[in-house]
């Protein structure tokens, strides 16, 4: 579904011809009151009319097949019957879009027609151009297939990169069809880059993929690009390591510019899976499919990693690890995990994802046939308003053709938020937040925790982390200065709102603190106590200059602890390498008293700042907090715990075992656990992060894993 808004020229143009046509009268004489006076003063210029008119040209493309599966061809306007939110639309327009040729029934040398002119330059490593967008309501390529060949450079090691580029020229070289029309986009370092528009000319294609497989913006894990030698090691840059929200989003930048083409797209998306440190923000998922339905674009993953499997007990290369390593080293679920955002990508837009093949060319053959004869149908909605709510589409046909149809559920429309004013900005909060397609123009990272309190309660800090070069600053009686506010609430599994969020940050700095504030990150934080249960948290954030919103949405659970009997009960695990003195914290929100007192982060003056992007500097130590507990005893029993660093299954680096014998509180029954890990040997890379807790005395032990990325 593709809304497009279109300037009712036409009607302007009506209006002059009625008015030309009209029959001539002189034109009455002025008020004497408007008269020129001589020697008075001058008359003030009356104001003119204008008279504005706007239209909302929606694309619907319709799939119409009779019993046999075969398409039907020869409709008209006059056979399609269109309603939107059951209010029937006056279509203007009917195009039949023929899809002809097998796989590799592409011409060496494309025809004229099918050449984009001008589309790269020679350097088709650096170019960077645009998908041509044609006049609105026109049909600019006529019975083409259009596939987007899409490289997420950044989820992707060279070794996967290297594989989904062979596959790519391999389908250029012997699968393309002759309706075939192919574009290149590629994603890395944070950057979106469309390498060619979309062509039929097979070597220019070929070239582009040459180029990419030479070497271009290869940059391995991409941990090089990370600054670690901001504050704490941290900066802006970190935002773009572990980058499921930052691919996701370059997604929807990428169908945004396929949206004024009205012919179905098919985006092939090459990636390493996609998998983001800590909860996922389905907030940003749900913008970028949503996107993707109002572009009529199919997104149909490929995993690059090809046919993936581990053996749980050791292959023929490797002895089994034995012991607690049977249950304690990375498993296949990390792979699964991966993989869900690329199935939910696929099912959500229509697309089909292939995972576990080593033809990742096939991938791309499937996702091209799967586009067969189609109708554009393009009618002007008569539902103009931009309020964001989703409007439901339905297409039908004659009864007497028995036909099966096709087509899109619906589009959500678009929203616009004006210049409000102090008293109307509450209302724009309020009305983004209610939003079904969030609003995702400040990326924000977020991170949940729990520590239990007693048997019944559990203490969940909420730390949230927003890139200061998104804001901006506005100078005040020569200050910087710029606010944040933030709205939201957490829901129980059954859609009863628990707690609210509002909070409002103002941010004045001096010029030094300024100039740091356009490339660190802001982070807030707040705390609430919760039963165990399932929860979904959503948060919205608004930069209160520009009127910006970020949106982040996500669920997770508290786990009732006092159950737990088959391992050591411990809490969630905080990673950090920033702790500072209460009041001192840089860009964030400043907690009240009684909540603070709550914080088990809070310790002898001091505050544990969660890293929330598990970005940390090798210069610096990695700080891990825990707590485990021991509900019910009189005594302490003595624990031991270690850090584990795995790249892959292969363990690459672990602490000596630490002893802890002491430090239970005798109301909580809590045992913190404290560690400081020198990063200094650790070689830069992506590691997964284990930590364990071992209690000898009942032979009971608790795991928790995270990945993580150590910069230089």
């Amino acid at each position: 579904m593709q809304p497009v808004p279109v300037t009712a020229l036409a009607l302007l143009l009506a209006m002059t011809a009625v008015a030309a046509q009209a029959p001539q009268s002189p034109a009455p004489a002025a008020p004497a009151a408007q008269q020129p006076v001589p020697g008075g003063p001058p008359v003030p210029p009356q104001p003119t009319a204008v008279f504005r008119s706007s239209t909302l040209l929606v694309i619907q493309n319709v799939i119409v097949k009779d019993r046999d599966g075969r398409p039907i061809q020869g409709l008209t306007a006059a056979d399609f019957v269109v309603t939107e939110d059951n209010e029937r639309q006056e279509i203007a327009f009917v195009e039949y879009q023929q899809i002809a040729g097998e796989p590799g029934s592409a011409a060496l040398e494309p025809v004229a027609a099918d050449v984009a002119p001008a589309a790269a330059p020679a350097v088709a490593g650096v170019a960077n151009v645009e998908i041509a967008a044609p006049p609105a309501g026109s049909v600019k390529y006529q019975n083409r297939r259009l596939l987007v060949l899409y490289f997420d450079q950044s989820s992707m090691p060279q070794a996967d990169q290297l594989r989904s580029y062979e596959s790519a020229r391999t389908f250029l070289d012997t699968q393309m069809a002759a309706a075939d029309m192919v574009a290149v986009m590629t994603f890395q370092n944070g950057t979106l880059r469309v390498r060619h528009d979309f062509t039929g000319n097979r070597a220019a294609l070929r070239e582009v993929i040459d180029v990419l497989q030479l070497g271009d913006d290869l940059n391995g894990d991409g941990v090089s690009d990370v600054d670690g030698g901001g504050a704490f090691g941290q900066g802006d840059a970190e935002f773009s390591v572990f980058n499921t929200d930052r691919s996701l989003s370059a997604l929807q930048t990428a169908v945004g510019q396929l949206r004024a083409l009205p012919e179905q797209k098919t985006l092939i998306y090459f990636g390493s899976g996609l998998r983001l440190n800590g909860s996922d923000n389905m907030a940003q998922l749900r913008a970028t499919t949503n996107a993707a339905i109002r572009a009529n674009v199919t997104i149909n993953p490929i995993d690059a990693r090809g046919l993936t499997a581990s053996a749980p007990l050791g292959d023929a290369t490797r002895a089994s690890s034995g012991g607690v390593g049977l249950v304690s080293s990375p498993s296949s679920s990390g792979l699964a995990q991966s993989q869900d955002s690329l199935f939910a990508l696929a099912k959500d837009t229509g697309g089909r994802a292939m995972i576990d093949y080593n033809d990742l060319s096939l991938g791309i053959v499937q996702a091209a046939q799967a586009v067969t004869d189609y109708y554009i149908v393009g009618y002007y909605s008569t539902h103009t308003a931009t309020d964001g709510k989703f409007r439901r589409v339905r297409v039908t046909v004659p009864e007497r053709l028995n036909a099966e149809v096709s087509h899109r559920a619906g589009y959500y429309g678009d929203k616009t938020f004006a210049s409000f004013t102090d008293a109307d900005r509450e209302r724009q909060l309020e009305e983004a937040f209610m939003l079904e397609d969030p609003v995702t123009e400040i990326t924000i990272a977020m991170e949940l925790n729990y520590f239990q309190l007693n048997r019944a309660e559990y203490y969940v800090p909420v730390s949230m982390k927003i890139p200061g070069s998104e804001l901006t600053l506005a100078r005040r009686r020569g200050a910087a200065r710029t606010t944040i506010d933030f709205i939201g609430e957490i829901k129980d599994e059954y859609g009863i709102t628990i707690q609210n969020i509002r909070d409002r940050i103002e941010i004045r700095l001096s010029d030094e603190d300024a100039e740091q504030l356009a490339r660190r990150p802001i982070q807030y934080e707040n705390g609430y106590v919760l039963l165990p249960g399932t929860y979904v948290i959503k948060v919205l954030a608004r930069d209160a200059t520009t009127g910006r919103i970020g949106t982040y949405q996500t669920p997770f659970v508290v786990p009732n602890l006092v159950r737990e009997t088959q391992q050591v009960p411990i809490s969630s695990v905080v990673l950090s390498s920033q702790r500072v003195a209460i009041g001192e914290e840089l860009f964030a929100v400043r907690q009240d008293a009684a909540t603070s007192a709550l914080n088990p982060l809070v310790h002898d003056g001091q505050k544990l700042v969660p890293s929330v992007t598990r970005v940390f500097s090798a210069g610096r130590d990695l700080y891990v907090y825990l707590e485990a507990y021991q509900r019910g005893e009189t005594a302490m029993r003595p624990l031991v715990a270690v850090v584990s660093f795995y790249r892959g299954d292969e363990k690459a680096f672990e602490t000596a075992p630490l002893p802890i014998v002491d430090g239970m509180h005798p109301k909580s029954k809590s045992v913190p656990v404290k560690f400081s890990v020198a990063l200094g040997d650790i070689a830069p890379g992506r590691y997964e992060c284990q930590v364990t807790v071992l209690d000898p005395g009942t032979g009971k032990a608790a795991f928790w894993r995270m990945p993580l990325v150590v910069v230089p």
